[in-house]
């Protein structure tokens, strides 16, 4: 009985892009992947600092809020990247908390292309506060007692590849629930495939188009992704400099978003995303989400042949 009654609560507030709160559902993904593709940290360069905060269903008592913080370098002389992240969701009654090491190596610095294999490893830890439920009868013994916290290793494995104009990435989460019997507690594995085409020709105009599938045991979500990035002109050799821009995404379980960012400065990027569902009979009231993006370039880490500096997304 405590069981289900549980697995009801949690199910009611449930997220429909990703199926799961495990694997945390972020707008903004599409601009930084290292939650579920632990390869693609391997950004040249500069130290990444990144940062989410999402709101889901505004107004609603119990909904889903993350935050989410991810800190990364590159080693060039290694050709690898090191990354540490941490993940708090709650949902209603639900607390979990996701601390992750990343490691990611790169196989080449040639300009024209790069393929890279990661792994990360930590610790998925969970609770659930029973004192906060409020039960009809208030009598139930099986809310008597708070359920004992639990705390299981955790895994994500990924590769990418990228070009000029392409990205393509797969990855695999939570590796160590593989084959087991979902319940409560359990972070279910997902697995992840992307394309994503960029053109940064343009002095004025850059625009990426972006393709995705997630897979959990039998269900299938598919997204896309278009986002247009306008620049300014310098009239130095470095080239434009990116202002701000806007895109939309699409998710097969009938989910729009919204997307706005802002280049504050070079190194400092400020995100908006609004997340609507047209899903008939769950609720609609609009999710917010904020991301915080910082990078520090680094003279001990600089590969000038592998890419243009100034461009944000690759």
């Amino acid at each position: 009985m405590k069981n289900k009654l549980f697995i009801g609560v949690v199910l009611f507030i449930l997220p429909l892009c990703a199926f799961s709160q495990t694997d945390i559902s972020m707008a903004t993904s599409w601009y930084n992947r290292g939650n579920y593709n632990p390869a693609s940290i391997a950004r040249t360069d500069y130290a990444y600092l990144f940062s989410n905060m999402r709101k889901q269903w505004l107004g609603v008592e119990g909904s889903p809020s993350v935050l989410n913080v991810q800190v990364s370098t590159y080693k060039n002389s290694l050709k690898s990247a090191f990354g540490v992240s941490v993940v708090n969701d709650v949902i209603g009654i639900t607390t979990s908390l996701n601390p992750m090491f990343t490691y990611a190596y790169r196989l080449s610095n040639d300009p024209d292309w790069s393929l890279s294999f990661g792994l990360s490893l930590g610790v998925f830890y969970r609770t659930i506060d029973v004192s906060r439920y409020s039960p009809v009868i208030s009598q139930d013994y099986a809310l008597a007692d708070d359920v004992e916290a639990t705390t299981k290793p955790d895994a994500n494995f990924g590769l990418e590849f990228q070009n000029k104009h392409f990205i393509f990435g797969a990855s695999t989460t939570h590796l160590f629930s593989i084959k087991k019997e979902e319940n409560l507690f359990l972070n279910a594995n997902h697995r992840y495939v992307y394309a994503i085409y960029k053109n940064t020709n343009s002095d004025i105009v850059n625009y990426y188009i972006g393709t995705q599938v997630v897979n959990r045991s039998n269900i299938f979500v598919w997204e896309g992704n278009a986002v247009v990035r306008f620049k300014f002109p310098t009239g130095l050799q470095n080239g434009s400099r990116e202002l701000f821009d806007i895109g939309l995404t699409y998710c097969s379980s009938k989910q729009m978003i919204a997307l706005f960012g802002v280049n504050i400065s070079n190194n400092f990027r400020l995100g908006y995303a609004y997340n609507q569902t047209f899903y008939t009979g769950y609720n609609r009231n609009g999710t917010h989400e904020i991301m915080l993006e910082y990078r520090i370039p680094l003279k001990s880490a600089e590969c000038k042949a592998c890419r243009d500096q100034d461009v944000w997304y690759r």
